[in-house]
């Protein structure tokens, strides 16, 4: 995520759709339903902090992580506008480096999905386990290999919000990966100042993440439908892991 360098100027507008609200709704009952209670909380990849600051107003003791510096500028104007006193640090998410433990990580929209490598993948199962304590939670969701196959694969989206005009080209390659090109067309008067960004996005089978986060020491409670607690259906775009830590890792 840290190439969203001038992306972090449109997100918002370009992520009209979410519904941050339904989204920290649906991530409560989720925690409700397994009867974990949030306790010291952190929210990785929080971009620009919709969500994070959307929590915090209700009370959970949250702060968040990225890796995009452009991103937390905007995550720390949100939480300034809303009066909430709230901390972001700048890190990458395979190598973060926590002042504490925490009991509740989540992780959403698929920003998992922007770390290709496998490898580093694991590291970052490693490194949130290795700060969480024992009953803690981590939930986050990824794009399935369905969505990748299927929805994005090699097509182009258009989206038009009136200040902004975006063209999403799509080309996928080998391991499921998805090579990302935006030009942003921004309105000023009557014509229109480009901007260009570009990465990747690579979605893992179902499987691979489970054994990935059992290697790191969860235990994963549920696979869900995005939005639900419905088991994971075979054409699913996006998928919710649930995952426990049920004994800590020793730190020494």
């Amino acid at each position: 995520m840290n190439g969203y360098h001038i992306f972090s100027q449109f997100y918002d507008n370009l992520t009209f759709n979410v519904d941050y609200k339904k989204r920290a709704d649906y991530i409560q009952s989720v925690f409700s339903l397994f009867g974990h209670e949030w306790g010291l909380s952190l929210d990785l990849a929080c971009g620009t902090g919709s969500l994070t600051v959307e929590l915090k107003k209700r009370g959970v003791d949250i702060y968040g992580i990225d890796g995009s510096y452009d991103m937390l500028s905007q995550a720390m104007d949100k939480a300034y506008d809303a009066g909430l006193d709230m901390l972001f640090l700048c890190q990458q998410m395979e190598s973060i480096d926590l002042y504490g433990t925490i009991d509740t990580c989540i992780c959403t929209l698929d920003s998992l999905n922007h770390i290709t490598e496998k490898r580093k993948l694991q590291q970052v199962f490693d490194r949130v386990a290795l700060f969480m304590n024992a009953g803690g939670f981590f939930l986050f969701d990824v794009n399935t290999v369905y969505k990748h196959q299927h929805i994005l694969e090699n097509n182009t989206f258009v989206y038009d919000t009136g200040d902004v005009y975006c063209v999403w080209q799509n080309s996928l390659r080998e391991n499921n990966i998805v090579s990302i090109g935006l030009d942003i067309f921004e309105r000023e008067g009557e014509t229109y100042r480009r901007h260009s960004e570009h990465f990747k996005e690579r979605a893992y089978e179902i499987g691979e993440l489970r054994e990935m986060l059992e290697k790191s020491g969860f235990t994963v409670r549920a696979v869900y439908n995005d939005m639900s607690t419905d088991p994971l259906s075979e054409n699913a775009d996006r998928a919710i892991f649930v995952a426990e830590m049920v004994e800590a890792i020793n730190r020494e």
